[in-house]
């Protein structure tokens, strides 16, 4: 079979069984086509993305000025290393940085990467800018995180598919409840040792669960008072995702350490960055830390293109209004429907909780329906459903989807 090949939907699906490691457990539809909000099947048949690619499509599929940025500057100089300077991080990490407020950037590629990353930082600066005694540092995290899959992070997830089998896991981490300040108070007076309180503003893979008003903002206050890093993971809540640049600028709290990654490229390409002050970041020495793309040409080339585009097209504005928009016409089906309990989110990062327990499979059938109705999503611990679709989705569009949910979620009504 030549690699240009035309495959049916059934052919590729066979393929990656076959072929690839059994890691997910995708949607059945094959795309292979998008533009904007939407995506198409190898069939030709079209849908609406409600995905964004786990909130990395913000920007829409293919956004033409990311891809030319990308296109341009991969005809010129794709990789260097950081063996020698390229002209275009530079430019990067002086845009990023005035962008989100921080003095400076570490360039790497994947959320976990950055995670990592954020955390390395942590216990650096904890050893020898607070005076923790050297292997002796804690991190606090919050329960039902969700920070990526490598070793040490699947070490604080209390995930039993995540974790199992997996270890023996990576010490130095504290586990409270999210959303407790009082939790977080106790753990910080009774712990000298704590480095730093690693966050999701918005817990997304737990199936977006939005934090009591002030939680955010007063957590920061405890961390201040206890010198404790707050570090904010908004891998997938960051650019515009919830209705603002940063999910914390909702209460308007600068992180010690910002994580960005997603649609840092709006898809385009893999980008992640740490965001920190100098007090913080300098930390760092050479051989410290590094990746061989981290922070290479193309990257930086797509990610000022992509920061550009939301600021450009007010992309946090328009997921502001049209999460308000859709939140509001799903409670008003939701106020006389049997299958869905509640509707919550922020911005246009929402999900629905399916009137079923979480090992049913209702909530998997009503994306397979959403499906053939044109409109993709994914579930989300057995009965979430996450709604994330890009940020330059129109109000008619988003009614066509409010539509089409309610349309889907009817036919599920006992």
């Amino acid at each position: 079979m030549a690699v240009l090949d035309q495959l049916t939907s059934q052919e590729a699906i066979d393929l990656e069984n076959k072929y690839g490691a059994h890691n997910y457990h995708p949607l059945p539809v094959v795309l292979s086509r998008g533009e904007g909000v939407y995506v198409w099947d190898v069939e030709g048949k079209k849908y609406y993305d409600f995905l964004s690619a786990y909130s990395a499509v913000n920007q829409g599929h293919c956004h033409p000025k990311i891809v030319a940025a990308m296109t341009e500057q991969a005809q010129t100089l794709t990789l260097t290393s950081r063996a020698f300077y390229n002209d275009m991080l530079g430019k990067y990490e002086k845009y990023a940085s005035e962008t989100f407020n921080f003095d400076k950037l570490l360039p790497m590629n994947t959320g976990a990467e950055a995670v990592e990353t954020a955390l390395k930082i942590c216990r650096k600066w904890a050893y020898e800018v607070k005076g923790i005694d050297e292997n002796e540092a804690e991190i606090v995290v919050c329960e039902n995180n969700f920070h990526g899959r490598t070793t040490t992070i699947i070490s604080f997830s209390n995930d039993p598919v995540a974790r199992k089998n997996f270890g023996p896991y990576t010490n130095g981490f504290i586990k409270i409840e999210y959303n407790n300040l009082e939790a977080l108070e106790q753990t910080l007076k009774n712990n000298p040792n704590v480095a730093g309180f690693l966050v999701e503003p918005i817990q997304g893979e737990a199936g977006v669960y939005v934090p009591t008003e002030g939680y955010l903002s007063k957590a920061k206050a405890i961390c201040e008072a206890h010198n404790v890093l707050f570090i904010a993971d908004e891998v997938q809540t960051g650019i515009a995702r919830t209705g603002k640049m940063l999910a914390v600028d909702h209460e308007n709290v600068k992180p010690d350490i910002l994580i960005l990654g997603k649609a840092l490229s709006g898809g385009a390409y893999p980008v992640s960055a740490v965001l920190a002050d100098d007090s913080i970041m300098n930390v760092i020495k050479p051989g410290n830390h590094g990746s061989t793309f981290g922070g290479n040409p193309i990257a930086a080339a797509v990610a000022i293109a992509a920061l550009e585009v939301v600021k450009n097209e007010d992309l946090a504005n328009n997921a502001q209004v049209l999460g308000e928009l859709f939140r509001s016409e799903l409670s008003k089906f939701i106020e006389t429907s049997s299958i869905v309990n509640s509707v919550r989110g922020k911005g246009l990062l929402n999900a629905i909780l399916i009137n079923d327990d979480e090992d049913s499979d209702t909530a998997w059938n009503i994306c397979l329906k959403l499906r053939d109705n044109g409109l993709l999503a994914k579930p989300t611990h057995g009965n979430i459903i996450r709604f994330a679709p890009p940020l330059v989705m129109t109000r008619e569009q988003l009614l066509d989807c409010v539509s089409i949910i309610t349309k889907t979620l009817k036919e599920f009504e006992v």
